[in-house]
Protein backbone atom coordinates (compact mmCIF):
# COMPACT_ATOMS: atom_id res chain seq x y z
CA UNK A 1 0.00 0.00 0.00
CA UNK A 2 0.96 3.95 -1.07
CA UNK A 3 1.50 6.15 1.45
CA UNK A 4 -1.26 7.71 -0.23
CA UNK A 5 -3.54 5.03 -0.03
CA UNK A 6 -2.56 4.65 4.07
CA UNK A 7 -3.27 8.66 3.96
CA UNK A 8 -6.51 8.08 2.25
CA UNK A 9 -7.65 5.51 4.69
CA UNK A 10 -7.04 6.99 7.93
CA UNK A 11 -3.82 5.10 8.67
CA UNK A 12 -0.34 6.54 9.94
CA UNK A 13 1.60 7.55 6.99
CA UNK A 14 4.88 9.08 5.55
CA UNK A 15 4.54 12.22 4.55
CA UNK A 16 7.62 13.60 4.92
CA UNK A 17 10.11 11.26 2.98
CA UNK A 18 7.44 9.62 0.19
CA UNK A 19 8.32 11.75 -3.32
CA UNK A 20 4.80 11.05 -4.67
CA UNK A 21 3.52 13.06 -2.03
CA UNK A 22 6.51 15.52 -1.83
CA UNK A 23 6.06 15.84 -6.01
CA UNK A 24 2.37 16.75 -4.97
CA UNK A 25 2.96 19.62 -2.49
CA UNK A 26 5.65 21.15 -4.38
CA UNK A 27 3.20 21.13 -7.48
CA UNK A 28 0.53 22.73 -5.60
CA UNK A 29 2.18 25.29 -3.29
CA UNK A 30 3.63 26.74 -6.69
CA UNK A 31 0.34 27.26 -8.13
CA UNK A 32 -0.78 28.84 -4.69
CA UNK A 33 2.15 31.68 -4.81
CA UNK A 34 0.99 32.48 -8.58
CA UNK A 35 -2.48 32.80 -7.33
CA UNK A 36 -0.93 34.80 -4.71
CA UNK A 37 0.72 37.11 -6.56
CA UNK A 38 -2.07 38.11 -9.01
CA UNK A 39 -3.19 41.34 -9.02
CA UNK A 40 -6.85 41.46 -8.20
CA UNK A 41 -8.39 43.05 -10.44
CA UNK A 42 -7.29 39.98 -12.78
CA UNK A 43 -10.14 38.06 -11.86
CA UNK A 44 -10.22 36.09 -14.81
CA UNK A 45 -7.15 34.44 -14.08
CA UNK A 46 -7.59 35.08 -10.49
CA UNK A 47 -11.06 32.39 -10.91
CA UNK A 48 -9.00 30.54 -13.53
CA UNK A 49 -6.19 29.16 -11.27
CA UNK A 50 -8.41 28.58 -8.03
CA UNK A 51 -10.18 26.61 -10.25
CA UNK A 52 -7.05 24.73 -10.94
CA UNK A 53 -5.84 24.23 -7.45
CA UNK A 54 -9.26 23.08 -5.54
CA UNK A 55 -10.34 19.51 -6.76
CA UNK A 56 -14.06 20.60 -7.17
CA UNK A 57 -15.83 23.87 -6.53
CA UNK A 58 -19.08 25.56 -8.14
CA UNK A 59 -19.21 28.90 -10.14
CA UNK A 60 -18.90 31.48 -7.25
CA UNK A 61 -16.26 31.77 -5.24
CA UNK A 62 -14.16 34.46 -3.70
CA UNK A 63 -10.56 33.48 -1.66
CA UNK A 64 -8.68 36.15 -0.77
CA UNK A 65 -4.83 36.13 -1.01
CA UNK A 66 -2.63 34.54 0.44
CA UNK A 67 -3.97 30.87 0.40
CA UNK A 68 -1.93 28.20 0.97
CA UNK A 69 -3.18 24.43 0.93
CA UNK A 70 -1.05 21.12 1.31
CA UNK A 71 -2.47 19.17 -2.34
CA UNK A 72 -5.68 21.48 -3.45
CA UNK A 73 -7.45 18.36 -5.09
CA UNK A 74 -8.99 17.15 -1.65
CA UNK A 75 -10.82 20.36 -1.32
CA UNK A 76 -14.38 20.75 -2.32
CA UNK A 77 -16.22 24.15 -2.29
CA UNK A 78 -20.02 24.92 -3.01
CA UNK A 79 -21.70 27.95 -4.37
CA UNK A 80 -21.56 31.24 -2.73
CA UNK A 81 -18.35 30.81 -0.79
CA UNK A 82 -16.17 33.67 0.31
CA UNK A 83 -13.05 33.19 2.50
CA UNK A 84 -10.99 36.72 3.62
CA UNK A 85 -7.12 36.57 3.55
CA UNK A 86 -4.24 34.05 4.66
CA UNK A 87 -6.83 30.91 4.56
CA UNK A 88 -4.90 27.92 5.16
CA UNK A 89 -6.16 24.60 3.81
CA UNK A 90 -3.92 21.62 5.20
CA UNK A 91 -5.83 19.16 2.70
CA UNK A 92 -4.19 15.67 3.23
CA UNK A 93 -7.59 14.52 3.77
CA UNK A 94 -11.14 15.58 2.28
CA UNK A 95 -12.04 19.28 2.97
CA UNK A 96 -15.46 19.94 1.88
CA UNK A 97 -17.29 23.23 2.16
CA UNK A 98 -21.19 23.78 1.15
CA UNK A 99 -22.64 26.68 -0.29
CA UNK A 100 -22.77 30.04 1.31
CA UNK A 101 -20.21 29.40 3.48
CA UNK A 102 -18.34 32.52 4.85
CA UNK A 103 -14.59 32.52 6.43
CA UNK A 104 -13.04 35.47 8.00
CA UNK A 105 -9.04 36.41 7.69
CA UNK A 106 -6.34 34.22 8.97
CA UNK A 107 -8.57 31.02 9.11
CA UNK A 108 -7.14 27.47 9.00
CA UNK A 109 -8.40 23.97 8.44
CA UNK A 110 -6.35 21.09 9.74
CA UNK A 111 -6.41 17.26 8.04
CA UNK A 112 -3.51 16.40 9.16
CA UNK A 113 -2.46 15.36 13.18
CA UNK A 114 1.04 13.79 14.50
CA UNK A 115 1.56 11.09 17.01
CA UNK A 116 2.16 11.94 20.36
CA UNK A 117 5.12 9.40 20.01
CA UNK A 118 8.19 11.44 19.57
CA UNK A 119 10.06 8.55 17.95
CA UNK A 120 6.83 7.95 15.27
CA UNK A 121 6.88 11.61 14.75
CA UNK A 122 10.72 12.00 13.98
CA UNK A 123 10.21 9.22 11.46
CA UNK A 124 7.91 11.78 9.75
CA UNK A 125 4.34 9.94 10.04
CA UNK A 126 1.16 11.61 10.61
CA UNK A 127 -2.15 11.27 9.82
CA UNK A 128 -5.13 12.44 7.96
CA UNK A 129 -9.25 12.53 8.90
CA UNK A 130 -11.55 14.86 6.96
CA UNK A 131 -13.09 18.24 8.02
CA UNK A 132 -16.96 18.85 6.63
CA UNK A 133 -18.36 22.59 7.12
CA UNK A 134 -22.02 22.67 6.33
CA UNK A 135 -24.22 25.07 4.11
CA UNK A 136 -24.94 29.01 5.18
CA UNK A 137 -22.07 28.38 7.83
CA UNK A 138 -20.28 31.66 9.29
CA UNK A 139 -16.41 31.24 10.73
CA UNK A 140 -15.26 34.47 12.49
CA UNK A 141 -11.22 35.31 11.80
CA UNK A 142 -8.58 33.53 13.33
CA UNK A 143 -10.49 30.15 13.87
CA UNK A 144 -9.26 26.93 13.51
CA UNK A 145 -10.95 23.71 12.69
CA UNK A 146 -8.95 20.39 13.80
CA UNK A 147 -9.16 16.94 12.14
CA UNK A 148 -11.94 15.06 12.09
CA UNK A 149 -14.36 17.71 12.87
CA UNK A 150 -17.92 18.49 10.88
CA UNK A 151 -19.47 21.73 11.64
CA UNK A 152 -23.39 22.12 10.80
CA UNK A 153 -25.65 23.65 8.82
CA UNK A 154 -26.46 27.32 9.73
CA UNK A 155 -23.87 27.25 12.60
CA UNK A 156 -21.61 30.35 13.36
CA UNK A 157 -18.44 30.31 15.07
CA UNK A 158 -17.09 32.58 16.82
CA UNK A 159 -13.56 34.32 16.15
CA UNK A 160 -10.41 33.09 17.53
CA UNK A 161 -12.26 29.95 18.24
CA UNK A 162 -10.53 26.14 18.08
CA UNK A 163 -13.21 23.92 16.61
CA UNK A 164 -12.09 20.13 18.16
CA UNK A 165 -15.44 18.83 18.14
CA UNK A 166 -18.22 18.56 15.68
CA UNK A 167 -20.58 21.82 16.35
CA UNK A 168 -24.28 20.63 15.47
CA UNK A 169 -26.73 22.67 12.38
CA UNK A 170 -27.85 25.79 13.65
CA UNK A 171 -25.02 26.35 16.81
CA UNK A 172 -23.35 29.35 17.92
CA UNK A 173 -19.99 28.23 19.29
CA UNK A 174 -16.73 30.31 20.77
CA UNK A 175 -13.65 29.82 22.65
CA UNK A 176 -10.81 27.54 23.16
CA UNK A 177 -11.86 24.79 22.82
CA UNK A 178 -14.95 25.85 20.92
CA UNK A 179 -18.14 25.39 22.97
CA UNK A 180 -21.92 26.01 22.18
CA UNK A 181 -23.36 28.77 23.65
CA UNK A 182 -26.47 29.65 21.91
CA UNK A 183 -28.93 28.21 19.31
CA UNK A 184 -28.92 30.31 15.85
CA UNK A 185 -32.78 29.56 15.72
CA UNK A 186 -33.19 30.45 19.40
CA UNK A 187 -32.02 33.40 18.97
CA UNK A 188 -33.83 34.46 15.59
CA UNK A 189 -37.07 33.78 17.90
CA UNK A 190 -35.97 36.39 20.68
CA UNK A 191 -34.84 39.15 18.49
Amino acid sequence: MTEKEKCRQGLMYNANYDQELINERIAVKDLCLEYNQLKNSDAENRNRLIKKILGKTKEHICIEPNFWCDYGYNIEVGENFYANHNLIILDCAMVTFGDNVFIGPNCSFYTAGHPLDAKQRNEGLEYAHPIKIGDNVWLGGNVVVLPGVSIGNNAVIGAGSVVTKDIPDHAVAVGNPCRIIKNVEENLKSS
